[in-house]
């Protein structure tokens, strides 16, 4: 038996930011990141139409990129004190993925981290609160997924959570707050969006249900990202909606180990983090040749470059048509082709190689890892970062 969530409702297109006026309950905590919708006037427009329900509203300002658990039990402090009937999060991934912690924190108090690490271990939600999430960002899908991801900055490793408990009852796709995005933004965001939907497309999870989602999310993103870096508002929409339908497939075939390796690098180095978009679109290529060398995964690679519209003899040669159109794309999204050379080189090579062993180990026990379609070992895990280090080819 398999299962298929989604939120209960979905409300998309221009102007539908105003259903919140709808929604029924008394009391509402808006969580939100570092400002940029304040500046751009959703966050009020989210306080008076929540007010327009009726609803006593408390802001929770200021989640980072990449959210801490620290800033999860503050979220969750102030819903103990202030005792919302909704959780209202607006705002690009972290906003949202914290906000789904500190729900359960908020409902479950004595509830510890250590446990809700371990996948689809979360307790029953939904006792205090219901969940709507509003999606500023063309990437994360977090606003239609049964994930989180919250990073403990003490050791260094970004924990992916996952319960279909986490998913929204509400999600809010509204182009209007995407058109805000800087193009750097949407470059990262939309390949994060592509590694989505490909990686749910070969997933050892994936299923009738979540195929249709995946091929048309990619053709999509396909299409439309450039554009939509290059300034195009009705690419932007379009992508808006692109990036919601991977995450439909995501959440339910789950991914791969782009994704883990995305997560045990990208808060790993001194240099910097490594923005998860633009990880993944950097491994993309290289987990795709490694996965290849799995004859049902190298098919579904092939029905995915035949379907956006690329060509080749065979499954082989098709597979290295895909690999080739995501690094053509990554180019014109001035996205880099490896570690090394990420942002100028802010990851030092002495400390990649110092931290390799480990990083692998991590990645390979990451929740991702399990649905990819080739098994990998720490050892594979160690030669495959360092292709992605030094942008050197997969040949094993």
């Amino acid at each position: 038996m398999a299962r298929f969530t989604l939120p209960r409702d979905l409300y998309h297109g221009k102007g539908s930011l105003e259903e919140l006026k709808n929604l029924k309950g008394k009391k509402a905590v808006v969580v939100v990141g570092g400002g940029s919708m304040k500046r751009f006037g959703f966050l009020g427009r989210v306080e008076e139409y929540l007010k327009e329900a009726g609803m006593e509203v408390a802001l929770f300002e200021g989640v980072e990129p990449d959210p801490s658990v620290e800033t999860v039990m503050k979220g969750a402090k102030l819903m103990q004190e202030f005792g919302p009937d909704w959780i209202v999060a607006i705002g690009g991934g972290s906003p949202i993925d914290a906000a789904k912690a500190m729900w359960a924190f908020y409902e479950y108090p004595d509830t510890k981290f250590d446990d809700l690490i371990i996948p689809f271990n979360f307790p029953t939600l939904r006792t205090k609160a219901k969940f709507c999430a509003i999606p500023s960002t063309s990437g994360t899908a977090t606003e239609v997924t049964a994930f989180s991801v919250i990073t403990d900055y003490e050791k260094g490793i970004k924990y992916p959570l996952a319960d279909f408990n986490i998913t929204p009852d509400v999600a809010i796709v509204d182009p209007d707050l995407a058109e805000t995005m800087p193009p750097k933004l949407t470059a990262n965001t939309g390949m994060d969006a592509l590694t989505h939907a490909i990686e749910a497309y070969v997933s050892t999870l994936h299923c009738d249900y979540t195929d249709p989602l995946a091929l048309h999310a990619i053709k999509m993103i396909h299409e439309f990202l450039i554009k939509s870096y290059n300034g195009d508002t009705e690419a932007r929409a379009r992508m808006h909606n692109a990036q919601c339908l991977a995450g439909m497939a995501f959440s339910n075939a789950l991914l791969g180990i782009v994704h883990s390796m995305a997560h045990k690098t990208g808060a790993a180095y001194s240099g910097g983090h490594i923005v998860h978009g633009a990880a993944n679109a950097m491994y993309l290529p290289k987990v795709i040749k490694f996965n290849s060398k799995v004859p049902e995964a190298a098919a579904r690679y092939a029905d995915i470059a035949r379907f956006i519209g690329l060509t080749g003899a065979d499954d082989t040669e098709l597979t290295d048509a895909l690999i080739a159109e995501i690094r053509s794309m990554n180019v014109q999204l001035n996205i880099a082709p490896s570690i090394k050379t990420y942002e100028g080189g802010i990851i030092d090579e002495k400390e990649f190689n110092e931290k390799l062993k480990t990083v692998a180990e991590l990645a390979v026990g990451d929740a991702c890892t399990g649905s990819n379609p080739r098994p990998i070992t720490p050892a594979e895990m160690e030669k495959l970062l360092t292709c992605c280090f030094y942008d050197t080819e997969v040949d094993f």
